[in-house]
């Protein structure tokens, strides 16, 4: 009892600690409620976008609590709060300008959806999946690099929230998760072309049936909801006449996830097809034939007299 008198009669005379003494007092305690709160839904929920989006949502709920806490703690009215606020933020905006973009950016993203966990996107030249977002950092495991196509390099990279504001965001998988990819197929001249394009035409067809039926009423939403002219989807092919071969290119949609893994199966099977067309289809190279050696004529020393 003498001790909680001493207690209260020295906060009675430090008022101003004590009131500091206070604050850190329900900081801790708001803090201690946000992690025991993420920690069952953690436990609770099962669905990972159930439970990511439950746990940000706390975690924006307590640091607005914060933030009322501290602005009423300190102005000592919260009809102040706003007036607080803009006083405050005058008075850091040099300062902190980065971290204040980066939360205003996180507010951007969640609001207007720009991107969420689980799409692949690209932001200040960093191509990625995107795995976290927080109030301050973007969170996303990097593909491409000094690894090929479109896999993963390892990496997993922080990038500030901010970024929305200074630059395209390019987005793989928002509202139509598919992209369109080519590649060239040199084809000999002399070779049935009529013959080439069926062969081609048909594996990417049977190929990518799937893709196409997925994608074409995912397109068709997107012309409905933008400004942009309708498009096809399904494979298609263009002829180029080169100095060397006859270029095949063929433009088809594909998953923006297996991209590599489909271009190197249309590769497999049109080489396997043109291989069993006997020689009526035949893939150029840039390799030199000697096609006729010229016969060489000395003249003798007999001839020239």
């Amino acid at each position: 009892m003498e001790n909680l008198e001493y207690l209260f009669q020295w906060m009675e005379s430090h008022p101003t600690a004590a009131a500091l003494i206070k604050y850190v007092f329900w900081v801790v305690v708001v803090l201690g409620l946000i992690q025991y709160l993420r920690m069952l839904l953690r436990k609770n929920i099962t669905d990972s976008n159930v439970r990511y989006k439950s746990q940000k949502g706390v975690e924006v709920f307590g640091y607005l609590l914060l933030l009322i806490l501290t602005v009423s703690y300190f102005t000592g009215n919260i009809k102040d709060v706003a007036l607080a606020i803009g006083l405050f933020t005058a008075g850091i905006t040099i300062t902190l300008q980065e971290l204040i973009l980066s939360i205003a950016g996180s507010v951007y993203i969640f609001l207007v959806k720009v991107y969420q966990p689980g799409d692949r996107i690209e932001i200040n030249k960093i191509k990625g999946d995107v795995i976290d977002i927080d109030s301050i950092y973007t969170t996303m495991m990097e593909i491409g690099e000094w690894v090929s196509s479109d896999n993963y390099s390892g990496r997993i990279v922080k990038l500030s929230n901010a970024f929305v504001f200074r630059g395209p965001v390019y987005n793989y998988s928002r509202d139509f998760p598919f992209i369109w990819d080519e590649f060239n197929l040199p084809i000999r001249y002399g070779s049935d072309r009529e013959l080439a394009k069926k062969l081609i035409l048909k594996i990417a067809s049977e190929e990518l049936s799937s893709y196409v039926h997925q994608s074409e009423e995912q397109w068709k939403a997107v012309v409905g909801r933008y400004y942009i002219e309708d498009a096809k989807v399904a494979p298609s092919l263009a002829i180029t006449l080169t100095d060397n071969w006859i270029q095949f290119n063929l433009r088809y949609i594909v998953d923006y996830k297996k991209r590599r893994i489909t271009k190197h199966r249309l590769n497999e099977l049109i080489a396997k097809a043109i291989e069993q067309t006997g020689g009526k289809v035949v893939l150029a190279s840039a390799t030199f034939e000697i096609v006729r050696v010229p016969v060489l004529q000395l003249d003798s020393e007999n001839d020239k007299k």
